[in-house]
């Protein structure tokens, strides 16, 4: 899983605020969709508060996207005869 790893390298602080998720992910998740999960209690552990922003620790929010992901099929499917 080097795009993890790529991700976490690159990002200039050890932590994510809420508001950049979109950029961090590429555009996988977006903040509404973090604050949803969160209010669920499925989002990254580790989150906080910082001022006015919700944050979270670098390293905790790319294990919780690793356990999120799963590889895509690759190749033509075969369709079924009607």
């Amino acid at each position: 899983m080097k795009d993890f790893e790529l991700m976490e390298n690159e990002w200039p602080s050890k932590l994510v605020a809420r508001s950049e998720i979109a950029r961090f992910t590429g555009g996988a998740f977006k903040s509404g969709t973090l604050a949803n999960l969160d209010s669920k209690g499925e989002g990254p552990s580790g989150r906080f508060r910082l001022g006015k922003k919700i944050v979270y620790p670098k390293t905790e929010l790319v294990q919780w996207l690793k356990g999120r992901s799963a590889p895509c099929e690759t190749g033509p499917k075969e369709v079924a005869d009607e």
